[in-house]
């Protein structure tokens, strides 16, 4: 079967499973970028907490591709690579929001740095520097940065998951919702629309390195350790730097939080 997958005449499998509604070409296509789902939990969680395993991972990412395969229109012209990453890392995510893996303990010390953040940076006028907000709570740059590190492994706070909802949301955005449809409506498309332009320029609030590190996770997809040879620094320090990032970011988008909700019109109630 696997070398079925390797020598498949993937958009002829396309074909076949969109127009005859082929099973077996939806089972091919489905082995033929199962690879995404391997590639993509591991972005999503380094390291995984002890009641937690990979193969529960990759077992919600295997949910996400077959939902890609099934969703996807290859006549939009859209890479399905791309198309794909997203509603396997949704589901990924999706998985460990329910599971609620993240103790109270460090759910609550994200949201002190996130305050101590928007503080500073309100009454600066910038970015506040980790010396800064250090010095805001109180503690020195070793224990900042372990906070940090703690922090991060609710690392799965990335730019997905700002898109999928907040924390404890029962209504979040799925990715394949921010994905064009054919069928939306002009409704649909305004929200997406502030979505996508609220995200970015929170990240161009960002300091010039956290923007970096951000572009070199999202965009370029490289992993942290590959992230800190291309800054010189470590891949503990690249991984921290994305935290603080995504820290700010999400300061940043809580003013705006109407527009990451599902099912609740910007201009509804209060």
């Amino acid at each position: 079967m696997a070398n079925a997958a390797g020598n498949l005449d993937v958009k002829d499998a396309w074909r076949r499973f969109k127009s005859q509604h082929d099973e077996g070409a939806r089972e091919a296509l489905v082995l033929r970028y199962a690879y995404l789902v391997n590639i993509t939990a591991g972005r999503v969680v380094s390291n995984l907490p002890p009641n937690l395993d990979r193969e529960d991972l990759v077992s919600a990412g295997i949910v996400g591709l077959i939902k890609a395969v099934d969703q996807f229109d290859p006549e939009r012209g859209v890479k399905f690579e791309t198309y794909a990453i997203a509603l396997i890392r949704g589901a990924i995510l999706e998985m460990l929001r329910e599971e609620d893996w993240v103790p109270r303990s460090i759910r609550d010390r994200s949201k002190v740095l996130e305050r101590a953040y928007v503080k500073l940076e309100t009454e600066l006028g910038r970015p506040a520097t980790e010396k800064e907000v250090a010095k805001e709570l109180g503690v020195d740059l070793d224990q900042l940065y372990s906070m940090l590190s703690e922090t991060a492994r609710t690392a799965v706070m990335s730019l997905d998951e700002l898109l999928l909802g907040g924390e404890g949301s029962e209504t979040g955005v799925t990715v394949s919702e921010t994905v064009a449809d054919k069928g939306t409506n002009t409704w649909q498309q305004v929200e997406l629309s502030e979505r996508t332009r609220l995200l970015a320029d929170s990240v161009e609030r960002l300091p010039p390195r956290e923007k970096k590190v951000i572009a070199l996770y999202y965009h370029e997809g490289l992993t942290f350790r590959e992230i800190g040879r291309v800054l010189e620094i470590s891949e503990s320090r690249a991984y921290q730097l994305h935290t603080q990032a995504i820290v700010r970011m999400r300061g940043y988008l809580g003013q705006n939080i109407a527009f990451f909700r599902a099912g609740e019109p910007t201009g509804g109630k209060s």
